[in-house]
C-alpha cells in the first residue's frame, strides 16, 4: 500500500518513531486523493535496533525491495506476508543474514507461484532427481544435459549443487531458516532465475556487493 504520512519528521510528530524501516504497525489511515493518510500508527514489532548493523540492512533492503517489486498494490498476500515478517525477524537475529537470501527467495518464489521445478527437467520433463542441471532462466528452472543448448554459455549445476537447491526449496512453515547453507553455484543459480523472474537486479544488491560475499 502506498500512503503518506504528514509531519512525520517533526521532532513532536505523535508518528514519530513508529514508522521506521521495516517496522511492523497497525495503521489509521484517511483515504486520501491519490494516496491514503497515516493519522494513527501502533508498534507492532520494531526490528530496526536489530538491522541498524551493515549486512543486516543490506540483507533485509534486498528482500523488501524483491517483495516490492513482485507484489501488485492493494493485493493482499498473506502467505508472503508471513514470508516477510518470519525474513525480517531472522536477518535481524542473524550473524550471517546474506546467507537466509537464497531460501528466502525460493521460498518467495513459490508463494507466487514461479517455484521452479526440481525434480524434472524444465524443457523436456526427464527426471533430473540423482543428476546435475543448468540453468534456463528463460523457461524458469533447470533443465538436463540432453537439453542444453550448444551455443548457449549456461550456468552448470552439479548434482551436489541440485541436492543443495532442494534443501534450501524444503518446506519450513513460511519461515527462513538459515539451518541450509546455501552453496555459491546454487545462490547464484537463485538469484539468476529471481532476476529473470523480477526483470532487474535489485538496487539493493548491486549496491552492497562486498557484503553478499561468497553468494555472488
Amino acid at each position: 500500500m502506498d500512503a503518506i504520512a504528514k509531519g512525520v519528521r517533526r521532532t513532536k510528530s505523535h508518528l514519530a518513531g513508529r514508522l521506521e524501516f521495516a517496522s511492523r504497525v497497525a495503521l489509521g489511515m484517511h483515504r486520501g486523493r491519490s494516496l491514503d493518510v497515516v493519522v494513527s500508527a501502533d508498534l507492532e514489532d520494531a526490528q530496526w535496533p536489530d538491522l541498524v548493523r551493515p549486512d543486516r540492512f543490506a540483507a533485509a533492503n534486498i528482500v523488501l525491495e524483491l517483495i516490492d517489486g513482485f507484489c501488485e498494490p492493494d493485493l493482499p498476500l498473506p502467505d508472503v506476508y508471513a514470508l516477510l515478517t518470519g525474513a525480517l525477524s531472522a536477518i535481524s537475529r542473524s550473524e550471517a543474514p546474506m546467507e537466509l537470501l537464497p531460501r528466502f527467495q525460493l521460498r518467495l518464489l513459490e508463494a507466487l507461484g514461479l517455484a521452479p521445478p526440481l525434480e524434472t527437467c524444465v524443457r523436456c520433463g526427464k527426471s533430473i532427481a540423482s543428476s546435475g542441471a543448468w540453468l534456463d532462466p528463460e523457461q524458469g528452472g533447470f533443465a538436463c544435459d540432453a537439453c542444453r543448448v550448444a551455443w548457449r554459455e549456461v550456468l552448470v549445476l552439479s548434482a551436489e549443487d541440485m541436492r543443495n537447491v532442494r534443501a534450501l526449496a524444503a518446506p519450513a512453515s513460511g519461515k527462513v531458516k538459515a539451518a541450509v547453507h546455501a552453496q555459491k553455484t546454487s545462490a547464484a543459480a537463485i538469484e539468476i532465475l529471481v532476476n529473470h523472474h523480477l526483470g532487474r537486479r535489485t538496487k539493493a544488491a548491486s549496491q552492497a556487493p562486498e557484503l553478499l560475499g561468497g553468494l555472488q
